[in-house]
């Protein structure tokens, strides 16, 4: 969905998503979370003059053992109208969103987002304690992981819980949505979709514990700042970040065969070769 324009000109050129982060494009990684989600079916919402670069890179989804959609945001409408966009895609079905700019990593990040996939009422947000809460919208919580407050970037401290950008929904969200008036800034804010839930006593969160990691790579800082981390953890653990035929062929969703023909697709490189020995 459209974000403001804080990598230019790095994103004059080439849509931010299909940038690098370490040696993979950034869409990986909240694709790669999809599918730790066991998410399949999937929709990919694009800027205008987009969909043909995502397309050469990802297909239709097929080489990972899912399948991908793709829809035009033709104007900046904010978060929540991702759920107007995408109600042919969505139907009856519970659904997640997740922002093209955000990553996750975590020991038990598998488990939390299994749990988080089986929602059946309400919607759950991803937590993650910040030392900065005035620069993010915050979730205050009780004992029973109910969220009872939502501020965006509060001037008076009210918790150091960060709404990290991976939200969990019931189908109820694309009637919320519809009902949301555009803010201030001319947008459905996501802030007034997770208060509708709120006022029903339906939102839930989920926390990354000690040792998870949310980095928002929005900034040129954040994203340099996270490629450096990608780097320290592969190269010092030998594993990669965010392997989407990995989790394809860990999960049964593709077998040797396809892993061949990603290596074909990517030629001779590092992550051709960590392939190679994922099939070895």
């Amino acid at each position: 969905v459209y974000k403001r324009q804080r990598l230019s000109p790095l994103t004059k050129g080439v849509n931010k998503q299909l940038l690098p982060i370490y040696d993979k494009p950034l869409i990986f990684y909240p694709l790669s979370i999809l599918m730790l989600s066991k998410i399949r079916d999937i929709l990919l919402i694009v800027n205008p003059g987009q969909i043909k670069n995502f397309k050469s890179l990802l297909g239709d989804g097929k080489r990972f053992g899912i399948k991908i959609q793709y829809k035009i945001q033709k104007k900046p409408r904010g978060l929540a109208d991702a759920f107007i966009l995408g109600k042919s895609f969505i139907k009856k079905d519970n659904v997640a969103l997740i922002l093209g700019d955000n990553f996750f990593y975590g020991q038990n990040l598998s488990k939390m987002l299994l749990n988080c996939s089986k929602l059946n009422e309400g919607a759950k947000v991803i937590l993650h304690k910040v030392p900065k809460p005035e620069l993010f919208g915050v979730a205050k919580i009780n004992n029973l992981k109910k969220i009872t407050s939502i501020k965006e970037k509060p001037k008076k401290f009210i918790s150091d819980f960060a709404i990290t950008g991976l939200y969990f929904f019931d189908n109820k969200v694309v009637k919320y949505a519809k009902q949301l008036k555009p803010s201030k800034r001319g947008e459905l804010e996501i802030t007034d979709l997770l208060k509708k839930y709120l006022s029903t006593s339906k939102l839930k969160a989920e926390q990354l514990g000690r040792g998870g990691a949310w980095l928002d790579t929005g900034s040129i800082e954040d994203f340099y700042k996270t490629s450096l981390f990608v780097s320290a953890i592969e190269n010092r653990q030998g594993f990669k970040i965010a392997c989407i035929e990995e989790i394809a062929y860990l999960n049964k969703w593709i077998g040797k065969k396809e892993v061949l023909k990603a290596i074909k697709f990517y030629g001779n490189c590092e992550y051709s070769n960590y392939l190679r020995k994922l099939i070895s």
